[in-house]
């Protein structure tokens, strides 16, 4: 890694230069670099990388969207500006693909964003536009400008992502880095250390020279909400007690916060010099008491729900804390869209969800897009509001925004050093491996052991790889006799069943007694972990716009009896004379995750289907039920993925799974597989159901067999009526769409969900 500096003469080469353009001779310039003349260093420098080799871009400023706003570049480990000095909309290209996004739409001038801080790192900057870094256009060089902040440059992006573009645009505080580094809790005493989450301590601030304390003279509360918050807590108690004798080096005073900063150094604060032990008069190193939220108490009642009531609830995370952010009203769930969408708004939404102040402010639905209604824009919270609801906002108009702007947070949770219980071992990477638990055994000592494979599914996988902090789960897998292991070979946990959200493996169901029907290392579980999932969901009104009755003659139904697509009783029937009466509808499977849905079985796993003529990738795909008002299944469907494939997709994204000709199967990100109402088997045989009301229940991905992001919207329930001739749906809906209360006409009856005849 080099850098490069320029002298004062360098910088009046430069001007001389822009004369020469300004005076028309572009064409003679054009001619000196084709014949290879000289030209001053200092407008060649090109590509000259930072210190640290790490260059960040982020948007920045008021009023702003997530596509737009004043352009910051992290360089030489600080945030600064470009000037606007020949700045043109080949180097807003350049920057737009930085950020995500596919182009830029135009740029801006004169701070129209507002002006930024720190230094103004590029300026005279010139790009031809196809450039992949900024690094490669001409400049002055970086750090080397005449501008101030009032000509820092803004952009306009065109609100499209890059296809595959992992990065995040992602809104911060303005945090001095030099000046502070990391915060935490020591214990005041010895009895409290280890116990998780440390709740109550001295608080040690972290600077490039170590570890230093901050005094308490005129401590307040509101500092302690802040340190609280960072520290992943919701709120403070008021601490009396100070630590005794305490040899330490003070080296912030006088800090001043208002309580609705999302970060301390965003307070204001007085720093002494550096490597000085400056006195507390009349005080020590300032305490902290923390109240934890519901998840994270001394008694680590995890298996609590968070409030039932709550108004605001996080969708599509990894981890615990994170995710879009969803918001109740009139007793459907809908999303928030992201304009001006900051840190004060989203630690109101942790705040109220049981956790601290708010890490990242996500734009752009880095989350994974939402589905139903946008209920709020331009949400303003000054960061003391109880709820999201109660912040300054504006309704939604349909032309406002889309979902590709849903809002998203990642919230400060406690430590709790989960990830100290389990490990992967034998694995290719980091990412995978055999499942390894750190119990304690009979006699009280802790050993490491394994877990049974024995139903084993990708849901449990998701609580591996959320407790180690990997992401999401790949796969969950019930063998692992391919991967070489310790000498870990006593399995210590086994009838392991997860709902998918818990925040470790012993927090799920599980024997109480192990019994494990394989045994031996070879069928013990491992899992899969990736940064990205899939998430399908079912477009709910569709199905309710496109139901129908159809009496089908028997001799057009061979192909679909030999797949099972008929009740029992189709097998009694005086073949080929006669009909089935079918309950036909047609079907939407939005991909709305982060990676494409591809089935777990490869190609050659794949059954060929004779008589349809095309290849089965899953077992099954989705589950078709009728269910009475009390839960009994009266009538069932199923669909093996016929052919998984890109129907349709969003604009700007690209099909790639076709099955034609034995072509791959999946679903694209930002694309739908349509099952058209008049396929083989997209249906329920109701000939054998009478006249009534029942609820007709569709199961998306069922057994769970491939791993999303969310399996809670993989459900639809819908009210049925059936008069004999002519049939009705309504109230189509997700299953977690609506509230606890409006849910409850839905009840969760035995037979539900499992696809089994109560």
């Amino acid at each position: 890694m080099y850098t490069l500096s320029f002298s004062f003469s360098c910088s009046l080469h430069l001007s001389h230069f822009q004369a020469m353009l300004r005076g028309g001779l572009w064409d003679m310039v054009i001619a000196m670099v084709l014949f290879g003349i000289w030209l001053p260093s200092c407008f060649s420098q090109t590509t000259s990388p930072s210190q640290d080799g790490k260059i960040k871009f982020r948007l920045a400023g008021y009023p702003r969207k997530h596509n737009e706003g004043r352009v910051e570049v992290f360089y030489n480990g600080e945030w600064g500006t470009i000037c606007d000095d020949d700045f043109t909309l080949a180097n807003a290209h350049v920057l737009c693909h930085h950020l995500g996004f596919v182009e830029a739409l135009s740029w801006s001038h004169s701070a129209k964003y507002g002006p930024g801080t720190g230094k103004i790192w590029l300026d005279n900057v010139m790009c031809g536009g196809s450039e992949n870094s900024i690094e490669k256009c001409v400049s002055r060089g970086w750090g080397n400008s005449d501008c101030t902040h009032q000509e820092d440059a803004g952009v306009v992006c065109k609100d499209e992502r890059l296809p595959g573009f992992a990065d995040s645009n992602i809104i911060e505080m303005q945090v001095n880095e030099n000046r502070m580094k990391n915060i935490r809790l020591r214990p005041l005493s010895g009895a409290h250390v280890g116990r998780m989450p440390v709740t109550e301590g001295v608080i040690e601030v972290k600077f490039k020279e170590g570890w230093g304390h901050i005094c308490n003279t005129g401590w307040t509360t509101k500092n302690s909400r802040v340190v609280c918050g960072m520290m992943g807590f919701p709120s403070q108690r008021t601490m009396g007690k100070k630590p005794s004798s305490l040899q330490t080096v003070y080296r912030i005073h006088s800090v001043a916060c208002t309580g609705n900063e999302a970060h301390l150094s965003a307070c204001s604060m007085e720093f002494s010099k550096a490597n000085s032990s400056a006195s507390c008069p009349d005080g020590g190193a300032a305490v902290v008491s923390c109240v934890p939220g519901p998840l994270f108490t001394q008694a680590r009642a995890r298996r609590f729900k968070l409030n039932p009531m709550s108004q605001v609830r996080l969708k599509g995370g990894a981890k615990t804390g994170e995710g879009r952010v969803e918001v109740l009203k009139e007793s459907e769930w809908g999303t928030v869209c992201d304009d001006h969408w900051n840190l004060q708004s989203a630690s109101v939404v942790c705040r109220e969800l049981g956790f601290g102040t708010a890490k990242e402010a996500l734009t752009g639905a880095q989350m994974g897009q939402g589905m139903g209604p946008i209920y709020m824009n331009e949400v303003q919270c000054r960061g003391d509001e109880k709820s999201l609801w109660d912040c300054p906002h504006k309704n939604i108009t349909a032309k406002d925004c889309k979902h590709m702007e849903d809002a998203s947070v990642i919230c400060n949770i406690p430590y709790m050093g989960f990830e100290k219980s389990i490990r992967l071992t034998g694995g290719r990477t980091r990412l995978e491996g055999r499942v390894e638990l750190l119990l304690s055994t009979g006699s009280g000592v802790r050993d490491w052991g394994l877990v049974c494979g024995d139903g084993w599914t990708s849901r449990e996988a998701m609580v591996v790889c959320r407790q180690l902090g990997l992401g999401h789960a790949s796969s969950g897998l019930r063998e692992t006799w391919y991967w070489d292991s310790s000498n870990v070979t006593e399995m210590v946990l086994s009838g392991v069943k997860c709902k998918g959200d818990e925040m470790t493996l012993t927090d799920c169901q599980h024997h109480s007694v192990v019994s494990c029907k394989r045994a031996g290392a070879q069928f013990s579980a491992g899992v899969i972990c990736s940064d990205t999932a899939s998430d399908l969901v079912l477009n709910a009104p569709l199905v309710e716009q496109t139901v129908y009755i159809e009496d089908r003659p028997l001799h057009l139904l061979y192909c679909a009896a030999e797949e099972n697509c008929l009740a029992k009783s189709a097998a009694q029937a005086n073949w080929p004379y006669g009909h089935r009466r079918l309950l036909r509808f047609s079907s939407v499977i939005h991909n709305i995750g982060k990676a494409d849905f591809r089935p777990r079985l490869g190609r050659h796993s794949w059954v060929w289907h004779e008589c349809h003529r095309h290849y089965h990738s899953m077992d099954i795909f989705t589950y078709y039920d009728l269910l009475s008002l009390n839960g009994t299944k009266v009538a069932d469907g199923h669909k093996a993925s016929f052919c998984l494939e890109d129907t349709e997709c969003h604009e700007g994204v690209s099909k790639q799974y076709e099955c034609a000709n034995f072509g791959e199967q999946g679903i694209t990100v930002g694309c739908w597989d349509l099952y058209r109402h008049d396929i083989d088997c997209q249906w329920i045989d109701i000939t054998d159901v009478k006249p009534g009301n029942y609820i007709l229940q569709v199961i998306i991905n069922p057994n769970f067999e491939v791993a999303e992001s969310d399996f809670t919207n993989n459900a639809m329930r819908c009210y049925c009526k059936y008069d004999g001739n002519r049939v009705w749906l309504h109230k189509c809906h997700l299953g977690d769409s609506f509230s606890e209360e409006a849910e409850k006409e839905f009840e969760h009856y035995p037979g539900q969900l499992n696809n089994k005849i109560s």
